[in-house]
C-alpha cells in the first residue's frame, strides 16, 4: 500500500547535511509500525516526505500505486486530506471549537454533508471512548482525552494511512498506554497502514513490527 524506494534527502547550507539516504520500506493495509532512532537521524524529515510537506532529494514514495513525487501542491493536498491523518506529540486540537467540530473537520475539508460529518463524529468520538461528549471544549479535557480526539479526527474519514508523531511524549504513562491501545485498536479496525515514530520502547513495542532509522536507512530492530 505504501512503498519507499531509495527514499534520500539533503539539507543544502553552508554544509550540506545528508538526513536520510537510500530508505527503502514495503507497508500494507492495517499494519502499524513503529520507527524509532536516535535524534536528528532524520525521523521527522520522513514522516515530512511521506506527507508530501517536504520533496526528497532522490528515489519514490507511492501510495496506492500513486507516486507522490510526481504530483503538484494542489494534487499533493488533495491527498493528504483524502488518503491520510496525522496525530502528533502536541494535539492540535482546535480550542474554540467542540470536540465533535473538532473530530468533524477533515470531513467537511472533503465535503461531506453537515449532518453526515456530525453523525460520523460522534460515531468516532464513540469509538474512543468519548461518547456524549460532543459539545464539551478542548479546555475541559485531560491530555489523554485530548489525544483520543486527535485519533478521531485522524481516523474519521478513513484514510489509508495514518502519520504518528511522538503522540504520547506529553502524556503520563497510564494516559499513554491507554492512547496507544486505542490506537492500535483503531489502526486494525479501519484497516488503516499506520507509522509511529517514536523514542519510547513501550510505544514502540505495541506495533507489529520496528524498524531503526539509521545514516545508511531502514533496517529491522533485531
Amino acid at each position: 500500500m505504501l512503498v519507499l524506494d531509495k527514499l534520500s534527502k539533503t539539507y543544502q547550507g553552508a554544509r550540506s547535511r545528508s538526513v536520510l539516504r537510500d530508505v527503502d520500506l514495503v507497508l500494507g493495509s492495517g499494519e502499524y509500525i513503529a520507527v524509532m532512532g536516535e535524534s536528528g537521524i532524520g525521523k521527522s524529515t520522513l514522516l515530512n516526505l511521506i506527507a508530501g510537506l517536504d520533496q526528497p532529494d532522490a528515489g519514490s514514495i507511492r501510495l496506492d500505486g500513486v507516486d507522490l513525487t510526481g504530483l503538484d501542491d494542489d494534487a499533493l493536498t488533495i491527498l493528504r486530506r483524502e488518503s491520510m491523518g496525522f496525530v502528533f506529540q502536541a494535539f492540535h486540537i482546535l480550542p474554540y471549537l467542540t470536540l465533535a467540530q473538532n473530530v468533524a473537520l477533515p470531513l467537511i475539508l472533503n465535503r461531506v454533508a453537515e449532518n453526515e460529518a456530525a453523525a460520523r463524529a460522534g460515531a468516532m468520538l464513540s469509538a474512543v471512548g468519548l461518547q456524549g461528549r460532543e459539545t464539551s471544549m478542548p479546555r475541559e479535557l485531560s491530555g489523554g482525552e485530548l489525544q483520543r480526539v486527535a485519533i478521531a479526527r485522524a481516523l474519521v474519514h478513513q484514510p489509508k494511512l495514518l502519520l504518528a508523531d511522538e503522540p504520547t511524549g506529553n502524556l503520563d504513562p497510564d494516559s499513554a498506554a491507554q492512547v496507544l491501545a486505542l490506537l492500535r485498536e483503531q489502526v486494525k479496525t479501519r484497516q488503516a497502514a499506520c507509522i509511529l515514530v517514536t523514542h519510547s520502547q513501550a510505544a514502540a513495542a505495541t506495533a507489529d513490527r520496528i524498524v531503526i532509522l539509521t545514516a545508511q536507512g531502514l533496517r529491522e530492530a533485531g
